[in-house]
């Protein structure tokens, strides 16, 4: 799946046994104050898994483009110096309005460091 060139400058790659999952190593490019992720890293990491999972969701309804409307980022505690794994799901797909929930985590999925929700405008083909 094609990312936003944002995702290059992260560094993500799609987690070998679940290509849903986005991993985002820890880098000096994501580094926020010393020994912790940067916010806006952990915020374009949550993005771009929500884009993930829309744009495969919407593979299985014949494709379509999307444009964000807002995000809504909560976070939660700080990101250490380790990877940091995150995954979008699609809570809502309409016609022209989607709603998607992304979960981002380090060493335990079930405390997660940063959640979102993002709306997007979809055009279908």
């Amino acid at each position: 799946m094609i990312l936003p060139p944002y995702a290059d400058l992260l560094r993500l790659s799609a987690d070998p046994e679940d290509r849903t999952i986005l991993v985002m190593p820890f880098d000096d490019d994501v580094i926020g104050r010393p020994g912790f992720l940067h916010g806006g890293a952990i915020g374009g990491l949550l993005e771009m898994a929500a884009i993930v999972a829309l744009k495969y969701a919407l593979e299985e309804e014949g494709g379509g483009r999307i444009k964000p409307i807002n995000v809504t980022v909560d976070y939660m505690r700080g990101g250490r110096e380790k990877p940091t794994y995150a995954q979008g799901t699609v809570t809502r797909l309409g016609n022209r309005v989607a709603n998607v929930e992304a979960n981002a985590w380090q060493d335990d999925r079930s405390r997660p460091i940063a959640a979102a929700r993002m709306n997007y405008l979809v055009a279908r083909p």
